[in-house]
């Protein structure tokens, strides 16, 4: 059983353009998230799923230059890219996570993982959104969305719905339907419990924020946890109000 990453990237992000490729430490982020997951242990691949739009060759040649596969597909069609991307790969298991979640936790996606292959669930994930569906009550901060599902339901899913809305959100459809899939939310241990802290890549300001964690982190240890930016931001002033939410 081959478990892959899906890591959906573009370049075209309405509300921060290039978002992707922003750098940090003279690396882009996108780079900086994939040296984070590879430090997964149960993760046997990584792929890109980035677009076929021109814009799109940067990441390309990004994901040649750090030595991870990478798929382009379609724009507006996100589940059809991430199904294609994961079946280019030959994967049984789909990890599915975004490039705007530089801050990924392997430890995190691991227990997700984890959750998912010692049960009898179609989809495991750790998000946080109740105002979605109450099954999103995860209580995990934003910046750590890890969601686990085979090729096999995504096929599923594939030929069940045309809605632009579940193809571009890929996943939706699973966890809005647990009458068809048996879905399950994890739930955040308590040194992880702050579903109000927000360390997604959105906005520039967003991005200034990820960018002073790096630079205060990395130098000292590359492989800092999430729990180590937790740390960081209790003891900076400024940043201390982000676990009570975003500012």
């Amino acid at each position: 059983m081959k478990i892959v990453s899906t890591v959906e990237a573009r370049m075209g992000s309405s509300r921060l353009p290039g978002k992707t490729v922003m750098e940090i430490l003279d690396k882009p982020m996108l780079e900086l998230l994939i040296e984070r997951l590879k430090r997964s242990k149960l993760i046997d691949e990584i792929v890109i799923a980035t677009t076929i739009n021109p814009k799109d060759n940067l990441i390309a040649e990004l994901a040649k230059k750090i030595g991870v596969k990478c798929f382009r597909g379609s724009e507006e069609d996100v589940l059809g890219r991430v199904l294609n991307a994961a079946k280019s790969v030959n994967a049984d298991i789909i990890v599915e996570i975004t490039a705007d979640c530089p801050l990924i936790d392997p430890d995190v996606v691991d227990m997700t993982i984890r959750e998912y292959l010692n049960n009898d669930y179609d989809y495991v994930c750790n998000i946080n959104a109740p105002e979605r569906t109450p099954i999103l009550n995860s209580n995990f901060p934003s910046g750590l969305e890890t969601q686990v599902f085979s090729v096999k339901v995504l096929e599923e899913v594939a030929q069940l719905t045309n809605d632009p809305s579940d193809r571009e959100h890929v996943s939706i459809y699973i966890y809005m339907h647990p009458d068809k899939f048996k879905v399950f939310c994890i739930k955040a241990p308590e040194e992880l419990n702050y579903p109000n802290l927000w360390l997604t890549v959105d906005y520039k300001e967003d991005f200034e924020v990820i960018k002073k964690i790096y630079e205060s982190l990395y130098p000292k240890n590359p492989e800092f946890s999430f729990l180590d930016v937790i740390e960081f931001l209790k003891n900076d002033p400024v940043l201390k109000l982000r676990l009570e939410g975003r500012d």
